[in-house]
């Protein structure tokens, strides 16, 4: 992150009466088979933006992906959301089916200040992903100002995301949720806080490897839980049994254990595993040392012991980053490990530690055992997030500087 982040302009430091704001947001939200949105924390999290603009005497066009269509299924279309969108903002949004052309002209051209119009879904174009400058151009026409509050897509070099908005080189702002997306991790990066712990599971060292690589640096403690954690203790000599596991990446873990030695940081490693005979709900389960796992049998949560380390280095942090759980936390039987890590950054934010969360999974984990209210912060953009976190300049943030 090589430039100055808090000279980026918001939506608070300009006035929008009388001006149609043109807004990227990541309305990329699930939906059951009934098409009502199962969760949504990233409609919530738009809110204060789009409050802001039509709190000034303006008007809001909302722009979005949702899913990956091939051919403009129906299933992926915007509409199946205006419902919950309207409930949460307090004003009936209007929605027109197409994201450019003359329909879409006339519906802005007749949007009134105060009013909300959501565009269809963005990627029922190509144009969308493969960043199209004509694209933009032509999505560009509806609105006065460009406000990018997307942070779940400000890693993608996309039409509606980076290209945009060099056709408002002077009207281009940040959304209050990017904004704060971006000083939160800009808080773990740069704290004065220490110690500073960031815990990394999940299955693969391979797709966090950067990511360490960019944070030893910076950190005092580094807990490595989950899958990941396997390829560690394999190269380290241990017996991991069936459990997961990259046997490529062996002498990747070992140079990772050797530079954090260099850097004194503290890497903790589980010492003890839940074992399963299968990786099933109903498996047959014991615990056994984690470097020592019988043929046969694989690891899919940490144990008591490694449980009561992991929870008195977060005892001691001021500042936690999280991503990735710990053990296979969707299984109830494969979960306390992930639930006492959650519990324990919980316990330690209130202690006054600030512990930010992010990644999809350890998110759905935070969602799952309803600790959202007790961390300092979960961020809504996981790969964009990841990739702050490893130093890159995001395309949709340099776009607006």
């Amino acid at each position: 992150m090589q430039h100055n982040i808090f000279d980026m302009k918001t939506v608070n430091d300009i006035n929008f009466k009388e001006k149609k704001a043109l807004i990227r947001v990541d309305f990329n939200v699930p939906l059951d088979a009934d098409f009502n949105v199962t969760d949504d924390t990233r409609i919530r999290a738009a809110k204060p933006t789009i409050l802001k603009i039509l709190e000034d005497g303006g008007s809001c066009v909302l722009m979005s992906h949702l899913g990956r269509p091939k051919n403009k299924e129906p299933e992926f279309s915007l509409q199946h959301i205006v419902k919950c969108l309207s409930d949460i903002i307090g004003v009936q949004v209007k929605f027109v089916d197409d994201c450019i052309g003359p329909k879409v002209a006339e519906a802005v051209s007749n949007l009134k200040s105060g009013e909300i119009l959501l565009l269809e879904n963005l990627r029922y174009y190509e144009e969308e992903t493969k960043g199209d400058r004509d694209f933009a151009e032509k999505l560009s026409k509806f609105g006065d100002i460009y406000v990018n509050d997307a942070f779940g897509t400000a890693h993608r070099a996309h039409a509606s995301t980076a290209i945009i908005a060099e056709f408002f080189p002077e009207n281009k702002c940040f959304g209050i949720l990017l904004a704060s997306e971006i000083e939160n991790v800009k808080k773990v990066l740069e704290t004065n806080e220490k110690p500073v712990t960031a815990i990394i599971g999940g299955a693969k060292v391979s797709s966090k490897i950067t990511i360490i690589e960019n944070i030893l640096d910076k950190i005092d403690h580094l807990i490595i839980g989950g899958g990941m954690a396997f390829t560690f203790i394999k190269a380290q000599g241990g017996k991991i049994g069936s459990s997961l596991v990259e046997d490529d990446k062996q002498d990747l873990a070992l140079e990772i254990l050797e530079e954090a030695k260099k850097k004194n940081v503290l890497i903790h490693l589980p010492v003890d595993a839940v074992i399963a005979d299968r990786f099933s709900e109903d498996a047959n389960t014991k615990i056994t040392p984690a470097n020592n796992i019988p043929d046969g049998w694989m690891g899919l949560d940490v144990g008591p012991e490694t449980n009561k380390i992991f929870a008195e280095v977060l005892a001691q942090s001021k500042t936690i980053l999280w991503n990735g759980p710990v053990g296979v936390f969707e299984m109830d039987k494969f979960a306390q490990g992930t639930k006492i890590l959650g519990q324990n950054i919980a316990k330690a934010t209130a202690n006054g530690a600030y512990s930010l969360v992010g990644g999809g999974d350890s998110v759905a984990a935070v969602h799952k055992f309803d600790l959202s209210n007790k961390v300092s912060y979960v961020s809504t953009g996981g790969g964009a997030m990841l990739e702050m976190l490893e130093g890159k300049t995001l395309p949709g943030i340099k776009a607006l500087l």
